[in-house]
């Protein structure tokens, strides 16, 4: 399997926001949440075309990301919701 660098530390980053709890997400201001949305979905995007041009190695790393993705953005919205 052919992998970049680019990717590799792409995984990391992912790897270690996977980690996120729904209270540490709870916890976050709205900026926090929107900046890390932002992240989120910049990294699914090259993740895909990494995978698109190549298998990436664990292809469940997309569905986790679509998730956090999704976590954030509910949290986010609440947090709209209650100002």
């Amino acid at each position: 399997m052919v992998r970049t660098e680019g990717v590799d530390q792409l995984d990391t980053k992912n790897d270690q926001m996977k980690g996120m709890k729904n209270s540490d997400i709870k916890a976050l201001s709205l900026a926090e949440l929107n900046d890390k949305v932002n992240v989120e979905k910049e990294a699914l995007r090259k993740m895909q075309f990494a995978h698109q041009v190549t298998a990436i190695e664990n292809p469940m790393k997309l569905r986790e990301s679509r998730k956090l993705i999704a976590r954030l953005k509910t949290e986010q919205r609440a947090k709209e919701l209650q100002k």
